[in-house]
């Protein structure tokens, strides 16, 4: 969403084509996000390609790629919004926001407070991408961005690939391991069932401000998956824990693909059971 500037506030920022760079919001290792302003004094968010990655093609493929990706995902609700893009920008609805990471880091009471519908919101956003015909391959906290009022929108869509038919093994190992499926960790062919796990993985993290599989390296974070025990259950980290909403955390956990929901919206579905919504 877009808001006006006051006059008073508009300093002469460095300019980036017809925007008015206002703030750096946040820095990654591709891109930086900054708060700008057009002529009219709106604002949005635009993330800009590194300088230092400009004659980086592999970089600037993906850039690209995700760029398109978010394009043809515009009317989705719990994605963020899309406006324009270039070859080394992308454009996007500004919301005040940040990221799960952080909200959880301090135990924020916008979390505490919406934990219910952040959860959903967050299930349906990647629902959303697997029915626009992709996985996300990078769905974790910092990916989502949650408002003061509890709305999510979901980002960063560079690793984003095709929903394969069937499952796939890419040459390169998109993601983050600590988010990853036991089957991404070994290298295997893997499908929209991984986003699945990420997503368990999140919501484990979010209700008890824990990694279900903790480790330092890719390594690490595969014993903890292959462990015969599984991780231990939400309810005895957290007795607020719902024992239905438990059930659908722990079976997106599962190491056997097979074993976890078959689709988004078959998890979506149980979500919406077990919080009565």
């Amino acid at each position: 969403m877009a808001r006006s500037v006051p006059d008073h506030e508009v300093l002469k920022p460095e300019k980036f084509g017809r925007f008015y760079l206002r703030e750096l919001l946040n820095s990654g290792g591709m891109a930086d996000i900054w708060l700008v302003s057009d002529a009219r004094g709106k604002t949005y968010a635009l993330r800009r390609l590194k300088k230092n990655l400009r004659f980086n093609l592999t970089a600037r493929r993906r850039f690209k790629r995700g760029n398109e990706i978010l394009s043809r995902l515009a009317d989705c609700k719990n994605i963020v919004g899309y406006v324009e893009h270039g070859s080394d920008y992308l454009l996007m609805d500004y919301v005040e926001a940040e990221n799960l990471k952080q909200l959880v880091a301090r135990q924020d009471p916008v979390l505490t407070e919406n934990v219910a519908q952040i959860l959903i919101d967050m299930a349906t956003g990647l629902h959303d991408v697997h029915e626009g015909g992709y996985m996300h391959l990078d769905f974790k906290p910092e990916n989502v961005l949650v408002s003061r009022n509890g709305a999510v929108r979901l980002i960063d869509f560079d690793m984003a690939q095709p929903l394969p038919e069937k499952p796939v093994k890419f040459s390169k190992n998109p993601g983050t391991p600590g988010y990853m499926a036991p089957e991404q960790l070994k290298r295997e062919p893997i499908d929209a069932r991984a986003d699945i796990f990420a997503f368990g993985v999140s919501a484990y993290e979010v209700l008890t401000n824990k990694k279900p599989f903790p480790g330092e390296s890719p390594g690490e974070i595969l014993a903890a998956q292959m462990h015969p025990d599984g991780p231990i259950p939400p309810l005895e980290l957290n007795p607020a824990v719902p024992p239905a909403l438990e059930k659908v955390v722990l079976r997106c956990l599962e190491r056997n693909p097979d074993r976890r929901y078959p689709f988004t919206g078959v998890m979506l579905r149980e979500l919406q059971n077990a919080l009565y919504v």
